[in-house]
């Protein structure tokens, strides 16, 4: 059930409008979408590092034990597999390993296939946070939602992954 919002105005559009007084001829639609896209992100964002918190984890390592978990059985990865899915840095991931193997989160067993490496593994209190944290993220986010109807979301949904998948192929030329 989704609850109800009024048809009031809101920052964005109270900055469009300041723009069409003083630049008329600029076009804002991207404002209205995207500006209001980082004003959505920017205010969810304290409730859903919130509920990362609860579990002992940052952003960051939250990320990490999360793409372990999504990746199935055995919930295992190489370093390399493992910063390339999350877009970040080999030496920005070092620091949240170190982090997470000191919380007993993951452990990091010799890659067989390549015996100069160590993989990254998710422990079973690894396994059990990350799952918990992630059930409650999506219902924090569901709720964030709720004042949307299920179509609503599901047209959302489709028009925002066009857009992704519009910059994807943009930046990341097809294979």
């Amino acid at each position: 059930m989704s609850r109800h919002v009024d048809g009031r105005l809101d920052r964005i559009d109270t900055r469009r409008a300041q723009w069409a007084i003083e630049l008329p001829d600029v076009d804002t639609v991207g404002m209205a979408i995207l500006g209001r896209a980082r004003l959505i992100a920017t205010q969810a964002r304290p409730a859903i590092e919130a509920v990362f918190a609860e579990h002992g984890l940052d952003t960051g390592e939250f990320d990490v034990v999360a793409t372990l978990l999504r990746s199935g059985q055995p919930y295992r990865l190489r370093p390399t597999e493992l910063y390339r899915s999350l877009m970040i840095s080999s030496g920005g991931l070092t620091d949240r390993l170190k982090r997470l193997t000191k919380a007993g989160l993951i452990r990091r067993p010799p890659d067989e296939a390549d015996g100069r490496g160590l993989l990254v593994e998710l422990t079973p209190e690894g396994r059990r946070v990350a799952e918990a944290a992630f059930r409650r993220d999506m219902e924090v986010e569901a709720r964030i939602l709720d004042v949307l109807d299920d179509e609503e979301r599901a047209r959302l949904a489709t028009l925002l992954r066009k857009l992704a998948r519009s910059l994807e192929d943009d930046i990341i030329p097809p294979a």
